[in-house]
């Protein structure tokens, strides 16, 4: 309902405007600006955490207890657990965070006729977080989580403006952002260790619309992102015996390593444009 209401209310700007309130009109030369909206991820259903007991780097072993059943029994769910009973012994999982998103922009655009080209770059943050959790049968539970510090962004932008004061527009490029990952578990007997934060190349693609006001434009735009994300490993350690360090059925004294199966971080965003062109 945000997404919609946001864009409900820029189109009605858009379309309000009266071309008489059109002056310096063409899209020629450098701007700067800001694009702000709602950040929306895509619903990983089959999210779930895999395990590496043996340490060799292959990853999709079972974790199995002394007995030799699976440790993880209970399943996995995409999201972060409420607490430490899986959905199907009556706990629950929250959905991903879908939330606003801020940036700043400068770009330059030159006119030929009625097509346009340019660049844009962009830099700023979003308040997504994705995660999925395990279950063990101990009970309990084993999150990842990740989300966005920053992300910066240089695009290529081409279009089309039938009137010299409307323009739409494709763009694409690279990303880079960084990614701050984390893992957190309510089990207390074993130890888990690992590193977060990454700095990592993506891409960004989308497209828009953008109408002049004299030397101002406001507009509305799409952009799709997408960063690998998968080098995040939790090693877990501790006691001799536990599932984790079980060297009787398959395992290591030295601990099992996890990371995730979704090797992608993805998400959309439907945001406003503003900007002021020299």
């Amino acid at each position: 309902m945000k997404i919609i209401a946001l864009a409900a209310g820029a189109a009605a700007a858009l379309v309000a405007l009266p071309a008489a309130a059109q002056d310096d009109a063409g899209f020629n030369g450098l701007y700067v600006g800001a694009a702000g909206g709602y950040d929306v991820q895509s619903n990983d259903r089959n999210s779930r955490i895999l395990f590496d007991r043996n340490l060799d780097g292959r990853y999709g072993d079972v974790v199995r207890t002394g007995s030799g059943a699976d440790a993880f029994g209970p399943g996995f769910c995409n999201g972060a657990a409420r607490n430490q009973l899986s959905p199907a012994n009556g706990g629950s999982c929250a959905n991903d965070r879908d939330d606003w998103a801020y940036y700043g922009r400068v770009g330059l655009d030159t006119q030929r006729g009625r097509l346009v080209v340019g660049v844009v770059g962009e830099f700023g943050t979003t308040n997504i977080t994705d995660s999925v959790t395990a279950f063990s049968g101990t009970p309990a539970s084993y999150v990842f989580s990740r989300g966005i510090d920053w992300e910066a962004g240089i695009r290529a932008r081409a279009g089309f403006t039938p009137n010299d004061t409307t323009l739409f527009y494709g763009t694409f490029g690279p990303g880079y952002a960084r990614i701050d990952r984390a893992f957190g578990s309510t089990n207390l007997t074993n130890t888990f260790t690992g590193s977060g934060k990454r700095n990592q190349f993506g891409i960004q693609g989308g497209g828009g619309v953008e109408q002049r006001i004299g030397r101002f434009s406001i507009g509305l735009e799409y952009l799709y992102h997408q960063y690998r994300d998968d080098d995040y490993v939790v090693r877990a350690a501790g006691p001799a015996g536990t599932p984790f360090t079980n060297a009787a059925n398959g395992g290591t004294t030295a601990g099992t390593d996890f990371r995730r199966s979704d090797e992608q971080f993805r998400w959309h965003s439907m945001r406003a444009t503003v900007g002021f062109r020299f």
